[in-house]
C-alpha cells in the first residue's frame, strides 16, 4: 500500500433512525474544531448515494429499500476493487449506516478472491439477522448474515415475498461469491445487544464473541491477541467499528446505543493494536448520526479514533517504504 484513501459513504437506507447520512460532514467539522488538516492531506472519494428512496414507499418490508442496498454494495465493492487493485491504497471508509458494511466485505472478497477474510465486527449488536428473522426490517441488522451467506431458516417469523427473496440472494451472491466470509473468521468484540435469532447462529456456528465484560477485566492487549490468533489463517482482515460499541456517554449521537459499552480510549487501544498486524487490509468508522448529538460529542470521538486508526496505517505504510515490516 503506498496511501490512505478515505471512501466517504453517505448511504442511510439501511437505518430506521434518519440522520446517519449527515455522520461524515460532522466528523470534518470535529476536525476542523480541532484545527486539523486530516482531511486535506488524505485522498477521498465520494460514494454516490441511494438515498432519495427515503422519499418513496416502502416495497419490501422485511429488509427495506434493499434494492438501493444492493446498488450500494455494488457501488461500495467496486470503488474498493479500484483502490486495492489501481491505487495500492489502503481504504478507509466512512460510511452512514452499517447495512453497507457487506459491500465493504464483498468488495474485498473480489479483490482478492483466493484469500480467505477475517472480519473484527465491533458493534453493540450482531448484525446478523435475515428478512426472515428481521423484527425491524432495517437492513443495517443484516450486513453479517448476508455476507455469511445464511438465512437462518430455523428462526424463520416473516413472510417474504419472492421479490425481496431474490433481492437477498443477489445481496449474498453479489461478485459471484458466497459466503464472503466463514464463521470461524468473524470475531464481534463488544456485542451487548443480540435478538434470539442472532444468539441461535452465534452459538450454531461458534462465532468467536468477546464481550464488553472481558474487554475491561482482561484488558484490550489480550482481546487483540486472541483475536489475530483466532484469524491466524486468514490473509487479510477487514474491521469494522460502529460507534455504539461504545457507551452511551461517549456515543449519545447513533441511532441504537446501549449502555455499558467501551470507552474512547478503549476504543483507541484497541484498534491501535488491531491495526499494527499486517494482515489488517480496510477499516470503517460507521453510524454517526449527528442529528441525535447537539454537541457534535460523538462526532468529535470518531475522530480522534479516526485521526489514531490512521497514524497507525501511515506508520505501516512508511515502515514498507522505508523497507521494515511493522510487527
Amino acid at each position: 500500500m503506498v496511501d490512505i484513501k478515505i471512501l466517504e459513504n453517505r448511504s442511510e437506507i439501511g437505518a430506521g433512525t434518519r440522520g446517519s447520512g449527515l455522520g461524515i460532514d460532522a466528523i470534518k467539522t470535529a476536525a476542523l474544531k480541532r484545527g486539523s488538516k486530516f482531511f486535506r492531506g488524505v485522498k477521498r472519494k465520494k460514494i454516490k448515494t441511494e438515498n432519495s428512496l427515503l422519499y418513496s414507499e416502502v416495497a419490501n418490508p422485511y429488509a427495506k429499500y434493499i434494492d438501493g442496498i444492493l446498488r450500494i454494495y455494488q457501488k461500495v465493492s467496486a470503488e474498493l476493487i479500484n483502490t486495492f487493485k489501481k491505487e495500492d491504497c489502503f481504504p478507509i471508509i466512512l460510511s452512514g449506516d452499517h447495512s453497507s458494511a457487506g459491500g465493504t466485505i464483498a468488495g474485498i472478497k473480489m479483490a482478492f478472491p483466493e484469500k480467505r477474510l477475517g472480519v473484527v465486527w465491533i458493534d453493540a449488536h450482531a448484525d446478523i439477522h435475515s428478512p426472515y428473522t428481521t423484527p425491524s426490517g432495517n437492513v443495517h441488522g443484516m450486513p453479517v448474515c448476508a455476507s455469511l451467506g445464511l438465512d437462518n431458516l430455523d428462526k424463520r417469523i416473516n413472510a417474504v415475498k419472492p421479490e425481496t427473496e431474490k433481492l437477498w440472494d443477489d445481496l449474498k451472491k453479489i461478485g459471484g461469491i458466497c459466503p464472503k466470509i466463514l464463521p470461524e473468521d468473524l470475531i464481534y468484540i463488544g456485542v451487548r445487544s443480540a435478538e434470539e435469532p442472532e444468539e441461535f447462529l452465534i452459538d450454531k456456528y461458534k462465532i468467536k464473541d468477546i464481550w464488553m465484560k472481558d474487554v475491561t477485566s482482561r484488558g484490550t492487549q489480550s482481546v487483540v491477541e486472541e483475536t489475530l490468533n483466532t484469524l491466524k489463517n486468514c490473509d487479510n482482515i477487514y474491521i469494522s467499528f460502529d460507534v455504539d460499541s461504545m457507551d452511551p456517554a461517549y456515543s449519545s449521537g447513533t441511532g441504537t446505543a446501549v449502555p455499558f459499552g467501551l470507552s474512547v480510549g478503549q476504543a483507541i487501544d484497541l484498534l491501535r493494536r488491531l491495526l499494527e498486524s499486517e494482515k489488517v487490509c480496510c477499516f470503517e468508522i460507521t453510524e454517526v448520526n449527528p442529528t441525535l448529538d447537539s454537541r457534535n460529542l460523538t462526532a468529535e470521538n470518531a475522530f480522534i479514533i479516526l485521526e489514531s486508526a490512521a497514524e497507525v496505517i501511515k506508520g505501516r505504510i512508511n515502515a514498507k517504504k522505508e523497507g521494515f515490516t511493522a510487527v
